[in-house]
């Protein structure tokens, strides 16, 4: 079954949308970074099976899935939002191993937290609206974080905005916290960067990936 598109998914706020396109973990050190990737996909990490999806999907390690976006993950065959949520408790857990504190820094909620964080200086003004659907919204001098925090559902009910004007907002947010700048140029260039398929994405990787894929399916070990 395909990926879901973000318009079929009840979020609790667009921060939910924006964070599934943004990676599972922010700002992890380097050296953590490595160790995910030298233990490949570690032990007792799913099945035979969906390692295998994983790895014809172009993910090679436990560091790649930690830079992915939980979209990304959930659009391969197979997965979907209660796997993606397996692979982040099991990420976050050898996270620990290398990183105090991580259980409490990394977790979802901490992240989301951070990420709020960042918008809270940057004007709703900056977001690809009309200043009178701003107005009608009364979202005058908020902030993107205030905006962020607020529901898909909700914004659709004032019947002020479209779900394309949604999506644009959702884009613009994650293209801005994706690249850590919040000031007011960064936002038009997100504004007018080209939008790109997950799918097209993961096919380029996939490609590029091809010959350590398959370097490490011949490595691994036989199953018993």
């Amino acid at each position: 079954m395909p990926g879901r598109s973000p318009r079929t998914v009840v979020s609790d706020s667009l921060l939910d949308e924006v964070s599934g396109r943004l990676p599972l973990f922010d700002d992890l050190p380097t050296d953590v970074i490595q160790h995910l990737s030298a233990s490949g996909f570690g032990r007792g990490f799913l099945t035979a099976s969906l390692r295998a999806r994983l790895r014809k999907a172009g993910y090679r390690d436990l560091g790649h899935l930690a830079q992915t976006s939980p979209d990304a993950i959930a659009s391969i065959r197979k997965f979907g939002p209660i796997r993606v949520e397996r692979v982040r408790t099991f990420l976050l857990n050898a996270i620990a191993r290398w990183l105090p504190g991580a259980r409490e820094v990394h977790t979802a909620a901490a992240t989301g937290a951070r990420r709020l964080g960042r918008l809270a200086d940057m004007p709703v003004e900056h977001l690809p609206l009309e200043a009178n659907a701003i107005a009608a919204l009364s979202f005058a001098g908020w902030s993107c974080a205030e905006m962020a925090a607020r529901s898909r559902l909700a914004l659709l009910a004032t019947g002020t905005v479209t779900s394309r004007d949604v999506d644009r907002i959702v884009t613009t947010l994650a293209r801005v916290l994706g690249g850590d700048r919040t000031d007011a140029c960064s936002v038009q260039a997100a504004m007018d960067a080209p939008a790109t398929e997950p799918e097209a994405g993961a096919a380029h990787r996939a490609a590029l990936l091809a010959k350590q894929d398959l370097e490490w399916e011949e490595a691994a070990p036989a199953r018993v």
